[in-house]
């Protein structure tokens, strides 16, 4: 069979180490998706795996749909985790315990919202790489963002949730859940790899599955944090994240291409 895969970098981790497990069996291919709808005419995969977010993307995605192709994650469905006003809405709507949300058209016109003592979360309403994703405790640290460039960027805003700093990351390809522990994006200090997490707590695995069939995700991420009641609070969902160092993800890819597809796994 052939599998497409719909990326700007063929060479990431999770990618590149399921091609390898499809290789010997399978015609792998890449498709440029800064090309657009114009790449699907010569294009003839079984199922594509759209790791690529870019409007061209995603206009990509809608013309292989439209010819009967089968694409992971479809291209609505990535749309639907860009917007986090419509996530929000989505999220909780279904029920899932997702945190309150409220829009602003663009960070000039919080003022009102920030008052000291009162610490929110202040992010970018489009989800993209680079984009903004910090607490803000008062006016001074909401003028600094500002200044920093950000004052016409469109937000959304939500309350600071106390919790213990970390964010858990769970990833889910298919029905199979990876999951690890990585510093809050609101603590001090760069970046760091995705910890290993032990056995989640009860519940958590089947919130994670949950919320894939609410988005009608395949490949997908959840953020969770702990509250300090205990339960989980989802801040964030991703159509297909990196989910780079977790063992068994790329078997777990290659076997999903592989049954949405068609084909024996």
């Amino acid at each position: 069979m052939r599998v497409g895969l719909i990326t700007p970098d063929a060479g990431h981790p999770l990618l590149a180490a399921t091609a390898a497990l499809l290789a010997p069996g399978h015609e792998v291919r890449v498709l440029d998706p800064g090309a657009g709808p114009a790449a699907a005419a010569g294009a003839r995969a079984d199922v594509y795996l759209l790791k690529a977010r870019t409007p061209s993307a995603l206009a990509l995605a809608r013309e292989l749909e439209r010819l009967g192709a089968s694409v992971l994650n479809s291209a609505a469905a990535t749309e639907r985790c860009q917007d986090r006003t419509g996530m929000a809405e989505l999220a909780l709507r279904a029920g899932l315990p997702f945190a309150a949300t409220r829009t602003y058209a663009s960070l000039a016109g919080l003022g009102a919202e920030v008052r000291p003592g009162r610490p929110v979360v202040v992010k970018s309403r489009l989800s993209r790489k680079h984009d903004l994703v910090a607490r803000v405790d008062g006016p001074g640290e909401l003028r600094a963002l500002a200044a920093a460039g950000w004052e016409r960027e469109p937000v959304v805003v939500q309350p600071f949730a106390p919790n213990d700093g970390w964010d858990h990351k769970l990833w889910v390809i298919g029905d199979r859940v990876f999951a690890g522990l990585r510093r809050s994006e609101l603590a001090v200090g760069g970046k760091e790899p995705a910890r290993p997490l032990g056995p989640l707590p009860d519940g958590w695995a089947e919130l994670a599955l949950e919320v894939g069939a609410v988005f009608s995700l395949d490949v997908y991420g959840v953020d969770v944090i702990a509250t300090d009641g205990g339960g989980p609070l989802i801040v964030d969902v991703n159509a297909f994240p990196g989910i780079r160092g977790q063992s068994g993800a790329p078997e777990a890819l290659a076997a999903l291409a592989l049954s949405r597809a068609g084909r024996p796994v």
